[in-house]
């Protein structure tokens, strides 16, 4: 578990995260969402410890980081997977390089252990013929995918995701969705996603994060979320005519 007090955090004296206090829970999709410049992405950065809070803390299951040694600190970031954006694979990499790169970088593994973890993650990933393509080789859903491989090859105990499913069609973002929500489970990780895809939240959305102007305006699940009377909430999922069918349909069998 991920546990956030009352952390804020300024830029050039503008406050973009206002006091913001919630938890991340372990075995579960915890998403943060919110519109542009809401502070979700500066929230993100600092749990991974890119920003450092201007006040308030951040633990990983009772370890405050900003009270970990360095070497401390380097240790807690071997536990961590992250998928970027875009996936941020190696273009000169094959697949297996690619998903190699953390055990080669971060442990002492032969070989041989290694090759036997890589082979594992991709298989788990359903990439099972890709192993030699290069990354211009395959398709984007399944560089995604590789992403995922890459960031659990190391049996995290936290997984960030940026915007997983950007750039992706309808289809094979719910594939990545439930990628991500079965090795949460299956691994009991803790799992952080940034995201602007209502199919996500409504999807996968066990925890629900709302930012609003850096401020923590609701927090809840997907079932939750239909129900919420938050205009703020429901001005933001609801947006489009589509959603909110959804939501009075969802309304009408509860």
């Amino acid at each position: 578990m991920i546990e956030v007090k009352n952390v804020k955090k300024s830029f050039n004296g503008v406050e973009v995260l206002k006091g913001i206090s919630t938890t991340f829970e372990t075995g579960k999709t915890n998403l943060i969402i919110g519109q542009s410049g809401s502070g979700k992405t500066v929230l993100l950065k600092s749990l991974l410890g890119i920003h450092t809070p201007d006040s308030g803390t951040i633990s990983f299951d009772g370890r405050i980081y900003s009270e970990l040694t360095d070497d401390e600190r380097r240790d807690l970031r071997t536990e961590i997977g992250m998928v970027f954006q875009g996936s941020a694979l190696f273009d000169s990499m094959t697949v297996e390089e690619n998903v190699a790169f953390p055990l080669k970088m971060f442990t002492n593994k032969t070989i041989a252990e290694i090759k036997e973890r890589v082979d594992f993650v991709i298989d788990r990933v359903h990439l099972e013929n890709a192993h030699t393509k290069k990354p211009s080789e395959i398709s984007g859903g399944m560089q995604k995918r590789v992403a995922i491989a890459r960031a659990i090859v190391n049996n995290p105990k936290y997984l960030f995701c940026d915007e997983p499913n950007s750039g992706l069609d309808p289809k094979t973002s719910i594939v990545i969705d439930n990628l991500i929500q079965e090795i949460t489970e299956e691994y009991n990780i803790t799992t952080v996603i940034n995201t602007h895809d209502m199919n996500s939240v409504m999807e996968i959305g066990e925890k629900i994060v709302f930012l609003k102007q850096g401020v923590l305006a609701w927090e809840g699940s997907k079932r939750e979320i239909f129900k919420t009377d938050n205009a703020a909430v429901t001005d933001f999922v609801y947006s489009s005519n589509l959603f909110k069918k959804i939501r009075e349909a969802q309304n009408k069998e509860v």
